[in-house]
């Protein structure tokens, strides 16, 4: 019998060698290429029969087709029954679409895409589960408070051509794999997880997807630097992948779309962790928010932008005396290294003397956010817990900070302003940029333009 091919693929971009190589050309990535078997044509009879009933069950060989007769129409989306999801999705799950979903361990993607289904009595839907038991998951049903749906039907198989012949017989309008690192082919000569394995089975599911038209949800696992696991190349193959992060301390979980083919990657779905499941948030300004600040130093209120979603996030900071000789710059949900370039700006352009003391920031709810516009409120909060002073009730900011201490513009002001005036703020901080094109007519809060951070803390602290 002839051996199986080896060859090797770039764990990093998909980039495939005949032989090992330590650095990828393609990526310039060290020690990334990983072993893979691919099954000889001259396998056995047994994965020959396999492989065949596997390409009939997913629709046989494609034709070409002009292409004045191919149909432009959009059809029409699945509903998910969640706002938030639907959102991230871009409007609902396109039919013939396949959806890679991942994140952390324990961080709720099976209670999430469980509760999705459960909330969908119109549609009949296969979930296959390769982690967990029937039992386990009619626990979580019963948890959520939807044990006795009908239309969602549970199969606890790890073999795809099971799987698919189960997909034959049920017909459903959704199928979901939780998870593809668990699910093996007979096409592969390797263990279930392995890069080979998920490659092949993500291709398979592709395919199927697409010809019957029955979209696919994949869940899938991240490896340590908080990547899918697999081979890059799985996200290539997915139409749509979506992110689902959080602080398994807190109770605020954010969806948000890698790559989507059918709709924007800017969205963003906030969740809160209950007892009985996930809850979408329609509103996250007023949960982040603590009003219990008010006379305390060191907290500043900013008006963020999360894809096109604004909202406002309570900014705390800790400035005390180095007690060990060598000062501390710690951030949570914070880039580290930006806040070191703040206090530098802040100590070289406004004069505070920051070299001996110790910096704590944090960004309230368990969030990290990637806005530029926090700049101002991380000075701020700095400043305020530096000299003991509070920032009055209902003033907020937005701005980015440049190395000269110049205030820079953000986008989406207008939609900054507004999201501030509708939860009860009278002042807010803006870039004297952006303050030149605004209709300031349409707004009853009182806007404070600014140019450079010595102007933005005189507003404050006078």
């Amino acid at each position: 019998m002839a051996k199986d091919k080896i060859a090797y693929v770039c764990s990093n971009c998909g980039q495939e060698s005949a032989k090992w190589i330590g650095k990828c050309p393609a990526c310039g990535q060290w020690n990334t290429f990983k072993e893979i078997r691919i099954a000889n044509e001259t396998g056995s009879q047994a994965a020959r029969a396999a492989a065949s009933s596997l390409r009939s069950q997913l629709g046989g060989k494609a034709r070409p087709t002009p292409l004045k007769d191919i149909s432009a129409k959009e059809s029409p989306r699945l509903d998910m029954h969640d706002s938030e999801l639907n959102r991230v999705l871009g409007g609902g799950l396109v039919p013939g679409s396949i959806v890679l979903l991942g994140g952390e361990p324990g961080i709720g993607k099976s209670t999430l895409t469980l509760q999705t289904i459960l909330n969908m009595p119109e549609r009949k839907i296969l979930y296959v589960s390769g982690e967990e038991s029937s039992y386990q998951l009619k626990m979580r049903a019963d948890r959520i408070g939807k044990g006795d749906s009908e239309h969602v039907m549970i199969l606890c198989e790890t073999s795809l051509e099971n799987i698919f012949a189960q997909i034959k017989d049920s017909r459903p309008d959704l199928v979901i794999i939780d998870s593809i690192q668990t699910i093996s082919t007979e096409e592969v000569d390797s263990s279930p997880g392995s890069l080979s394995q998920v490659r092949e089975c993500a291709s398979a599911l592709l395919r199927f997807s697409k010809s019957s038209g029955i979209p696919v949800v994949m869940i899938g696992h991240i490896t340590k630097e908080g990547t899918l696991a697999g081979p890059k190349i799985l996200e290539h193959i997915v139409d749509t992948v979506i992110q689902f992060e959080g602080d398994q301390h807190y109770m605020y979980r954010i969806l948000r779309s890698i790559k989507n083919r059918f709709g924007s990657t800017s969205e963003l779905g906030i969740y809160e962790m209950q007892q009985n499941g996930l809850r979408a948030v329609s509103n996250p300004s007023e949960l982040l928010l603590n009003q219990e600040h008010e006379g305390l130093s060191g907290v500043a209120i900013t008006a963020a932008i999360e894809g096109v979603r604004p909202f406002l996030l309570e900014t705390q900071a800790l400035v005390s005396t180095a007690a060990y000789g060598t000062p501390q710059r710690s951030a949570t949900g914070f880039d580290h290294r930006r806040l070191n370039m703040l206090l530098a700006v802040l100590e070289k352009r406004v004069g505070f003397k920051l070299m001996q003391k110790d910096v704590f920031v944090n960004i309230a709810g368990g969030l990290r956010v990637t806005d530029m516009a926090m700049d101002l409120s991380i000075i701020s909060a700095v400043l305020s817990s530096n000299v003991d002073t509070a920032i009055e009730t209902g003033w907020c900011m937005a701005g980015e900070v440049g190395l000269s201490g110049e205030v820079r513009p953000v986008s989406r002001i207008e939609q900054r302003v507004a999201e501030a005036e509708k939860l009860g703020f009278t002042d807010i901080i803006i870039p004297k940029y952006n303050f030149g094109g605004m209709d300031t007519r349409r707004f009853n809060i009182k806007i404070h333009p600014v140019k450079k951070v010595e102007e933005a803390l005189r507003e404050l602290f006078g």
